[in-house]
């Protein structure tokens, strides 16, 4: 039936959405993505240098994912098949996959975009593997769950991870002027319910350009201040701009208070931003940061404190819930700091970066296997609860890092818990010297 109606040419005079008809034509076009799609855009030099692989999107809704999947599949002349893990099954992928070879075989090829691929469960993910080894599909993947966690780690390996970005101010006002061309006329809107209007979309420019549409689908008036807009769109208008400068400004505030055991400062900071509208989850969020980069070891329990806080606070909710933020604010702001943790962690990070797959020591590997035992695997391994102290003192690094000083991350301080966890590493230390010295 749709190809009768695009055969009559009555499809193209069929009421579109705003944003399907501002949808880019080109990769240039797009907002928002320039580190992907701009001039030196990581996806501008893979289709520079013809060498389109599968890839995975990575980002909130209302980004661009699907336009840019599309635009590629032009960009590289192979049929776009576009299909969502919410409503595919294994039966349906098959048949895709089937069409896929089939163009193949005539020298076709296939992009095949898989929204919200994170649904689909490791079984169906891993069927992904075979078609993408032997070329029959180009997978992109678009997700906004952190991939690194929704899926599994054979599919991520045959593709990169690209990150889409929520829209900022500068696109957010550039989708706007294009709607305003498109359509001939300029929003009703006084500069700061513009501004509001770019808070409700918090980055999502599909449902800022829904929003726009309705504004100007409206009659000839008076602009619209902040009020006028929210009652127009039935919808509340931020107080402050939550997804931006003033967001990102008052959460800045919020967490050196808390570094600094500012109890007061901490407090006044959560509240501007609760009366502004913020969600308490944003502040629960920065509180379990601040819990573990700025306390860290030097009180353990400040952790938990938060997140019982905010369990509590999900349970209860506002205005009661406020108590239990009240008391986590207090907990971390007055909790004795160490950023011990944080820093090793980090450090680990760029060694292990730097050093690169260093074979682990055999003897801390299992050998279930007779093939893994005449290997060597376990060979010399010391079981820590045979000991009096419960510690062998064995060396757990790879050969080349053992005893190296880059190795030693952390190292804590004479605050708080961490006090006692000196002490214990100092044992240890001491215990290790005396049983390798002895072997």
């Amino acid at each position: 039936m749709s190809d009768l109606f695009a055969s009559a040419g009555l499809e193209n005079a069929a009421p579109r959405p705003l944003a399907d008809r501002l949808r880019p034509q080109k990769l240039a076009e797009v907002v928002g993505q320039e580190h992907l799609t701009g001039e030196g855009g990581a996806l501008t030099r893979m289709i520079a240098n013809r060498s389109l692989g599968s890839l995975i999107f990575w980002g909130p809704p209302g980004t661009g994912k699907t336009t840019v999947a599309r635009l590629l599949a032009r960009e590289t002349s192979l049929h776009f098949e576009q299909v969502s893990a919410i409503f595919t099954g294994v039966a349906d992928l098959k048949k895709v996959f089937e069409a896929a070879r089939g163009r193949r075989a005539i020298g076709q090829g296939t992009l095949l975009f898989v929204d919200e691929i994170h649904r689909f469960n490791r079984a169906q993910q891993d069927g992904f593997l075979p078609v993408m080894e032997d070329g029959t599909i180009t997978l992109i993947g678009a997700t906004t769950e952190n991939p690194s966690f929704e899926l599994n780690a054979a599919l991520l390996s045959r593709a990169r991870v690209l990150v889409f970005k929520a829209l900022d101010a500068e696109a957010i006002d550039k989708l706007l002027q294009r709607a305003e061309t498109l359509e001939g006329r300029r929003l009703p809107l006084a500069p700061e319910a513009r501004a509001a209007l770019a808070g409700m979309a918090d980055g999502d420019g599909r449902y800022l350009l829904g929003l726009a549409e309705e504004l100007l689908a409206q009659p000839d008036g008076p602009d619209l201040d902040v009020a006028g807009l929210a009652a127009t769109m039935q919808k509340r208008a931020p107080i402050y701009d939550k997804g931006q400068d003033e967001h990102y400004n008052l959460l800045s505030c919020f967490h050196k208070s808390l570094r600094g055991s500012d109890v007061n400062g901490a407090m006044y900071w959560a509240a501007r931003m609760l009366t502004g509208g913020e969600d308490p989850g944003t502040v629960f969020r920065r509180l379990c940061c601040a819990a573990s980069e700025d306390v860290g070891m030097a009180d353990p329990q400040a952790m938990p404190q938060v997140v019982a806080a905010w369990t509590a606070f999900e349970r209860v909710g506002w205005p009661e819930g406020r108590l239990f933020l009240a008391q986590a604010i207090a907990y971390v702001a007055t909790a004795p700091k160490s950023n011990a943790a944080y820093s090793a962690f980090n450090a680990a990070l760029a060694l292990a970066q730097k050093t690169g797959s260093l074979a682990p020591p055999k003897h801390i590997l299992n050998a279930p296997t007779k093939l893994m035992k005449e290997l060597g695997y376990h060979a010399g391994y010391q079981y820590d609860h045979d000991f009096p102290d419960a510690f062998a003192g064995q060396s757990f690094f790879p050969e080349e890092l053992a005893g190296d000083p880059r190795s030693d991350f952390y190292t804590p301080n004479e605050r708080g818990f961490e006090r006692e966890v000196k002490k214990r590493l100092e044992y240890w230390a001491r215990l290790r010297a005396e049983r390798q010295g002895g072997d």
